[in-house]
């Protein structure tokens, strides 16, 4: 790797007039000391370095700054006084975020692959959140300050791009950030068209529309997290995979989960969506694996998965609002009952009856989500998390070079996570990205596509 470009890209003077604050709610803080969210986006590009540097990295830099001006929060400080004051962002006029443009020899179609592909070689193509700053008050109390995001964009000569951007979750949750995304994106292929609010309506950042059910959830998850490290490291001994469910494959899946619940008088009430029985199969495959390993000969007990729900249209809030509007939901069942032949439908009702639970209504219970969290995270306990959402349309983002030829979650295998993004082949196809060793992918190999074979 070169480093070509190591340099600030700055909000457009006058963007903020005066320096300001903007408030944290519940649903922020609950994400403090959550590993950063790593997003990369691979794009054709048959052109060399010299051109790359003549002409992307400008226009990149200047459709940035304008998409900053407009999600300034990306570009503040992150502020964390000591409790019971509760964090939040800073911004002022001269705010900016770290932007990196390096050149890598790496063959580009072995990254933008689905077989295994090392954690180095994403890792390298992401940039590193700036150290926090410390500084102390007359009491001798911390307060950190933290850059919420940064960007670097690497050249492969006459081959490709890949944009990687590092992001806190605490400051914008995964539709925020596609929405900064998109309009970024828009900006620089239109060259800061001025029509660019007609296409993509500016972010909200009322924080007044987010209620906090408890009245303290928010001073309840500050003394909680205060002082908390990131929760975990990205497993470096394993390799990155991504799996495809095809369209036809998810109405099998469909068809198959909803005549089997005919079959059983089934009166209960549950969502048979493409997120409920893609999850549901990936959750028991996943626990096939696990039956699989010689290291976890025992099924016994329980296996969660956890999902985020986005709560803007629960709310009734506009899908524009900037920050974190979702709602973290656990599904639990057996092992035993789901490595059995009817495994995906008791998996797929665990994971509807979550689904439906939301739709009765958003963030009851939320006093609870810190408990259930840390007890999924005890030693021996089997959980996976889905990172992202098919909804979220991010082969659409095209920055004038055409779409993405793959996107990548980089930070999965953290924290138990696996990604979720819809099919870059087809409509309504999904495609999972997935964590595993070299020994893990032959158990695992069998037990997904064995199992979409007797669909059929």
């Amino acid at each position: 790797m070169k480093i070509l470009e190591d340099s600030l890209v700055f909000l457009p003077h006058g963007s903020v007039l005066n320096a300001s604050t903007l408030p944290l709610t519940f649903l922020d803080i609950y994400w403090f000391g959550f590993p950063p969210m790593q997003r990369l986006f691979f794009y054709d590009f048959p052109y060399p370095t010299s051109y790359f540097m003549q002409t992307v990295v400008p226009n990149l830099k200047s459709s940035l700054s304008l998409a900053l001006q407009h999600f300034f929060p990306f570009a503040g400080n992150l502020v964390l006084p000591p409790p019971p004051q509760l964090p939040y962002i800073h911004f002022k006029d001269s705010n900016s975020v770290c932007f990196i443009a390096k050149e890598s020899t790496v063959d580009f179609g072995h990254l933008i692959g689905d077989h295994g592909r090392r954690v180095e070689e994403f890792q390298v193509l992401l940039p590193k959140l700036q150290p926090a700053n410390t500084s102390t008050n007359g009491n001798g109390m911390k307060k950190l300050e933290k850059s919420p995001m940064a960007i670097q964009v690497t050249v492969f000569p006459n081959a490709g791009i890949a944009l990687g951007v590092t992001f806190n979750h605490v400051v914008a949750d995964g539709r925020a950030f596609i929405h900064f995304m998109k309009s970024w994106a828009f900006l620089n292929r239109s060259q800061g068209d001025s029509s660019f609010l007609n296409n993509f309506p500016p972010p909200d950042f009322n924080r007044d529309l987010i209620k906090d059910p408890q009245g303290q959830l928010a001073s309840t998850f500050v003394k909680d997290k205060w002082g908390t490290e990131e929760l975990d490291t990205l497993p470096t001994n394993k390799l990155r995979f991504t799996f495809v469910i095809k369209r036809s494959q998810v109405e099998l899946l469909k068809n198959w989960v909803t005549t089997k619940l005919m079959e059983e008088n089934e009166s209960e009430k549950l969502r048979i969506s493409t997120f409920v029985v893609t999850c549901a199969y990936m959750w028991v495959c996943l626990n096939k694996l696990q039956e699989n390993e010689t290291k976890h000969p025992s099924l016994s007990g329980d296996s969660h998965i956890v999902f985020s729900a986005d709560c803007r249209h629960h709310l009734k809030l506009p899908p524009t609002y900037f920050g974190n509007c979702i709602e973290p939901r656990f599904a639990t069942a057996k092992k035993t009952e789901l490595v059995k032949e009817k495994g995906v439908i008791v998996a797929a009702k665990a994971i509807g009856r979550q689904v439906m639970e939301l739709e009765v209504g958003a963030l009851r219970e939320a006093e609870k989500w810190l408990s259930k969290h840390k007890e999924i995270l005890k030693p021996g306990t089997h959980f996976i998390s889905i990172a992202a959402s098919p909804k979220f349309g991010v082969y659409e983002i095209d920055f004038g070079w055409g779409r993405p030829r793959k996107t990548e979650v980089a930070h999965i295998g953290s924290l138990g996570s696996i990604s979720m993004a819809e099919s870059r082949e087809e409509e309504s196809g999904v495609e999972f990205g997935l964590a595993l060793s070299q020994e893990e992918l032959h158990s695992f190999n069998d037990a997904f596509h064995r199992g979409l074979q007797q669909l059929q």
